[in-house]
This record gives structure tokens, sequence and C-alpha cells, in this order.
């Protein structure tokens, strides 16, 4: 088909039926971060359903993760494999299209069965974040395939099953499937129910802090303890202190001690940061290493540090900026209206940024609540969005240069 007459073409060519069948199939499989038997299925299907394209698909094992118990032991977290579909790797230029199977309804959460709200809008877990946005990726594609021109370039495709925990065993995947790609996009629903696109993102960071100390008898003998908690305590204010205009610090929990009558030797803190700008987190890492060492000295404990930034904040420089702008376009072309704002929220997206490749990375379904048992996604948007990635792709194929 040629450029001109694309629009019409795309929505024309996109089967909307399938993809709400296809949706509804994929959100009756659990896919809580931690069922593991549960994404392997996910996997299975996903790689089913994306060998209509040409290409390998591999299934990749997790990086390792470590996190640390209630009893400060630091252990491994099983994880599930991610999908990913290489298409045409020898092309000059590739994209990198990103998505996540998990969700953060575990087998056991009563959130399991969809339903419909009205004649538009379906509830269910993992209908907009995002399964809907995992189909998107198959249909738009799909059709992109049938675009003259578009066996020119070529692409990845990455699906992660850990994303909704900070994707700790697919942060160096996707890192890797990123760097020289010339545009990524990534799969998140809109910011806002109307199609409204997360703009400048900024960053998270969690942290668990051991401290070790000495148990006494608080009654007999408590100058001979060194009492964890009270150092946690004095820790929680110290880096709630460091709060700025462009970093927010929320400590989260406190856990350990034992009776009422015992020094207790044991405290974990768990912490969040958001930081807005880079070097507002590189500034606090440098502030909690100097603040652990003066909360080790004065209340003389031990302490261990777990944790850091998972995601750096995402700005939008202006290379990032021509492919808003250009997403704006084809929404245009294609009847829809595209805006965007920055949001406080985190993705896969910021760690494709932090590559230098320009991305936007809420180009789901339309849809609102999720997170929660109130989850929905707009249906007409499975349509809407297919078309929009493949226009989007077709002009970066053809000519556009961000």
């Amino acid at each position: 088909m040629k450029p001109d007459t694309a629009p019409q073409a795309l929505l024309d060519a996109i089967d909307a039926a399938t993809m709400l069948r296809e949706v509804q199939a994929w959100s009756a499989v659990n896919t809580g971060t931690a069922n593991i038997e549960g994404l392997e299925k996910m996997a299975g299907v996903l790689a089913d359903a994306f060998s209509i394209l040409p290409g390998d698909i591999e299934l990749v094992e997790p990086a390792t993760v470590t996190a640390i118990s209630a009893e400060g032991r630091e252990y491994e977290k099983p994880h599930g494999k991610h999908m990913v579909l290489r298409v045409r790797p020898e092309a000059e230029r590739r994209f990198v299209l990103t998505g996540h199977m998990d969700t953060v309804f575990p087998v056991d959460h009563p959130f399991q069965e969809v339903k419909w709200l009205d004649d538009e809008t379906l509830n269910g877990p993992g209908t907009a974040d995002m399964k809907g946005g995992l189909n998107v990726i198959l249909h738009s594609l799909r059709t992109f395939e049938t675009i003259e021109g578009s066996s020119r370039v070529g692409y990845d495709v990455m699906i992660n099953s850990d994303e909704e925990t900070g994707s700790l065993a697919s942060r160096s995947l996707i890192e890797e499937l990123a760097r020289g790609k010339y545009a990524a996009l990534t799969y998140e629903p809109s910011a806002l129910p109307d199609g409204t696109l997360a703009h400048a993102r900024g960053g998270t960071g969690n942290y668990s802090i051991t401290i070790t100390g000495r148990s006494a008898h608080a009654g007999r003998n408590p100058q001979d303890g060194r009492n964890a908690i009270v150092a946690a305590s004095d820790l929680v204010l110290k880096i709630k202190a460091l709060e700025a205009e462009d970093i927010t610090v929320n400590p989260a929990k406190i856990e350990g001690g034992a009776a009422n009558n015992v020094v207790p030797d044991l405290a974990i803190l768990r912490f969040n940061i958001r930081p807005k700008s880079t070097d507002a987190m590189n500034r606090f890492d440098g502030d909690l290493d100097a603040i652990l060492k003066t909360v080790e000295a004065e209340h003389e404990v031990g302490i261990h540090r777990h944790g850091g930034v998972t995601r750096p904040p995402k700005p939008v420089d202006d290379k990032a900026q021509r492919l808003f702008d250009l997403v704006k376009a084809c929404g245009a072309e294609l009847g829809q209206q595209i805006a965007w704002k920055s949001t406080g929220g985190v993705c896969d997206g910021n760690n494709i940024a932090a590559t230098g490749v320009p991305v936007v990375d809420t180009m789901g379904v339309r849809g609102g609540a999720i997170h929660s048992p109130d989850e929905f996604m707009i249906v007409p948007s499975l349509r809407e969005r297919a078309a929009l990635s493949a226009l989007v792709l077709t002009r970066l194929s053809t000519g556009e240069h961000l």
C-alpha cells in the first residue's frame, strides 16, 4: 500500500474481533509475577502467537535476583522466562518494542475473571496492564509486515516476566536489546483513559537496610545492648531529611525486634526513593553512604545495604520529543487526538531511555484503574492503537528521521 493511503488501509486491515478474543484468553491466564507456572504457560502462548511474524523466538532465562528476608538473610527470588523475537537483525535501521506478561495479581487473588462493564469496556486482570498492550504489539506488527518497505528495517520484541516488580530479572536484557536501536515503543496503557501518553518520568529505587545490633536484657543490663530498632529509627529521620524538590523518600517498613524485655539486635528498614533527575539520584546515593557510616558509628551497629535505583529518571530530549511529535501526527492521520503529560510513575521506558534511545512508553490500550480489581480496557482502543503503532513504524521506515 502507498504511504498516502496507509491510515484507512491500516485500520481496515486490523481484525478487532480476533484481538478481543485473544485478550480475553490471555487475561484468563494468571501471571502474577511470582506465579512461575502461570508465566511459563503465558510465555508459551505468546511464543505461539508471535510465531506468525518472521524472525526467531527465544525464551530467555531470567537474571539472578536477590532480596532480603524478614530475618535479614539474602535469598534468591525465582522469576519466569522472558520472550524475545528478533526480526531482520541484519537491517541497518532497527526498532525495539517492549511489554510485560506479568500482572500484580497473584494466583490466589480473588480478581481472576473477565466481565463486561458496558458495550465498550472490559474489566479483567491485565486487560489494560498489559495483555491488551501485548496484543497491540502483535497486531500492529502483523499489519506492518504487509506494508511495502517494511522488509528494509528490523525489530526486536521483548516481553518480560517481572516488570511489575521492577524488571530486576530483565533489566540487562532490556538494555542489551535497546542499545543501538533507532527508536523504541513500549506498550504500557495510556496515562489517561482518553489516550494521553506519559511524557517525562521520574525514577525509582528500592532499598533494604539490615541493621545488626546486640541483644541484652531490657531491665538488667540494657547498656550492654545495641538497639537495632533505635538505629533504624534514627536512619529513617536522617534519610527523610534528604528530601528536596527533586526527590522524595518514603520509609515504608521497619521489621525486627522480639519480646518487650529484650534489646532488639536486628532491624530491617525498607524504603523507596523517587528522584526526578539523574543529579538527584546520584546525590542521594552518595548522601546515603555517608549517613549509613554515621549511624553505624553512632549506634555501634553493623549495617548492610541492599538494593538501589532500579529505574533512572526519564527526561525527554529533542530526539525523544520528535518521536512524540511523530506519534501525535500519526494519530491525527487516524483521527486520534494524542496528548501527553509528565508522570511520577515508572516503567521499562525509563531503562530504555537510559541507553540513549528515544522511546514512547504508553503505546498500549486506553484503560484505567490498573493494579486494582477495577482495572478496565476500552475495547475499541485495541484496533486504534494497533493502527497507530503500525503507522508510526511505517513512517519511521520510509524516511522519517528523529
